[in-house]
């Protein structure tokens, strides 16, 4: 027997009694449901089963007080068009994160509009984003980023201001109390969106159940080995009652978030060999005081501190969630040795290899300063955060704020031919030679673009099917294979499209 019901809520669980899948979903978030997802809709008729060992969908990275609910596009995010040495902002990586967002707004469009899920209005919501800076050197940056982008389709309803009265405007708590002789700079599209991916990924897990998936919560997958068909068996715990099992499958996808990398290095392919992973923590302070939630309405990104991981980067956030608006601010990067925030400390240590030890020690040496900042932020006394959060607003109450811990997040550590080894912020595709293991490590930009990642995937592990589901791809997704940025009146369609379907804002631009 399953736990099987809408939004993939735990009814009631015991060992998986299926003896053979041709797929097995490993994780229970927002990767594994958005392959899910794709696979029911490219191959109906193949069986799938998926296992995760809370007892609920959505519960670790991607719940919604496990992240920021950005939906990134590199509207805001500064790390994502960095400043070369001489000064000027390639807008390259920028624009394609926009690209693989646009995928999945018409992804999930469609789910919508053929009543595949529920109502957007329960995971995405409009919200603008803005990036807003302190000082010369911090404001001449983001003029030249806004010069370097502006002139994109992509980007090309984003507006710049260094006026108090314009930037009050726009989010009036960033300015309200600072200091006028303060040369601020701030940026905004108005297209920006918060995402709740722990509500969508239940959406998602929820049209599985009703599709024919066999959906297992409270199941620990503890082993996987190849099998003499050539496929894996994969050992099964539930921890509950003690039950064990197994299960065969043709093709498996780790998708356990920080706890891939230990079900990876026991399958033992060779493109596992060399991996590491790096895990950082971290907090924000929350605020559900609706008097306060309702004077600030954007997603509002600062710059990162020196020696601070892309992902400690400071904003102050509205989120939406079960419907209600509340405010974010951090995160506060911490270090623990586990992978999962469920999961154990003993995770770092037990998941060195020979194979990866020389990297992980190569990064040890190169990133002190990595170092040296998570010390300084785990020492921080909470008068200390308090004052990092009256930078972005400074009138700032102490007690109406509460200190929530984030989900983990396992940065990716990978052989290099130079340094040994070297330490990587975004997300990495790994796929066995054979096409029967798919995995995914990493972070950032992660959940936002988890539909574009699973295509990725798709077309690493099966080669063969691949070109036959082309035309279902497209039709699922317009802008697929296609690059918006270069052709305007496309983009525009598709903005207003799932604007509409999403029942989003388009960006002023869409909408002249």
């Amino acid at each position: 027997m399953t736990a099987r019901a809408a939004y993939g809520r735990l009814i009631v669980t015991f060992i998986s009694k299926t003896q053979h899948a041709d797929v097995v979903l490993i994780g229970g978030g927002i990767m594994s449901a958005t392959l899910g997802a794709f696979i029911k809709q490219l191959e109906p008729n193949w069986t799938v089963s998926l296992f995760e060992r809370l007892d609920e969908a959505g519960l670790e990275s991607s719940g919604p007080w496990n992240n920021a609910g950005t939906g990134h596009a590199a509207l805001c995010e500064l790390n994502y068009s960095p400043a070369a040495k001489d000064g000027s902002v390639n807008p390259a990586k920028a624009l394609h994160i926009n690209e693989q967002y646009q995928l999945s707004r018409q992804f999930w469009s469609h789910l919508v509009d053929n009543s595949l899920i529920g109502s957007p209005k329960g995971f995405i919501n409009t919200v603008p984003h803005m990036s807003f800076v302190i000082g010369d050197d911090n404001s001449s940056f983001l003029k030249t980023r806004y010069n370097a982008l502006k002139e994109h389709t992509l980007f090309r309803s984003m507006e710049y201001s260094e006026d108090f009265a314009q930037i009050a405007k726009w989010a009036p708590l960033i300015v309200k109390g600072r200091d006028t002789k303060q040369r601020v700079a701030a940026t905004r599209a108005a297209e920006g969106t918060d995402v709740d991916f722990g509500a969508l990924t239940r959406e998602l897990t929820g049209y599985l159940a009703n599709n024919g998936v066999e959906i297992n919560y409270g199941h620990n997958v503890t082993d996987l080995r190849r099998a003499s068909d050539g496929g894996w068996d994969l050992s099964l715990k539930h921890p509950a009652s003690g039950e064990r099992g197994s299960i065969r499958a043709k093709f498996v996808f780790v998708g356990a978030g920080g706890g891939a990398l230990h079900l990876l290095q026991a399958s033992g392919i060779p493109e596992s060999k060399g991996f590491g992973g790096f895990p950082v923590s971290g907090q924000f302070f929350r605020c559900t005081d609706p008097s306060l939630a309702s004077q600030h309405n954007a997603k509002v990104y600062g710059q990162a501190s020196v020696g601070a991981p892309p992902m400690s980067v400071p904003h102050l956030d509205t989120r939406y969630v079960n419907g209600k608006r509340s405010l974010l601010f951090g995160p506060y990067a911490g270090f623990s040795t586990n992978f999962l925030k469920n999961g154990s400390y003993l995770d770092l240590p037990l998941s060195i290899r020979p194979s990866n030890i020389i990297p992980m020690l190569a990064v040890a040496k190169d990133n002190m300063d990595l170092t040296a900042y998570l010390v300084k932020e785990v020492a921080k006394r909470h008068g200390d955060k308090v004052e990092a959060l009256r930078e972005y607003y400074p009138e700032a109450q102490d007690g109406d704020w509460e200190l929530i811990t984030a989900g983990q997040r396992v940065q990716i550590i990978k052989k290099d031919p130079k340094k040994g080894g070297v330490l990587q912020f975004g997300t990495e595709v790994i796929a066995a030679r054979d096409g029967s293991v798919g995995a995914l490590l990493g972070a950032s930009p992660g959940a936002s673009t988890a539909v574009p990642i699973m295509i990725e995937l798709l077309q690493k592990s099966f080669p063969k099917n691949f070109k036959g589901w082309q035309s279902k791809l497209k039709e699922m997704m317009p802008g697929y294979g296609v690059k918006l940025n270069e052709n305007p009146e496309l983009a525009a369609e598709l903005e207003k499209a799932t604007a509409k379907s999403l029942q989003l804002e388009a960006s002023p631009a869409v909408q002249r």
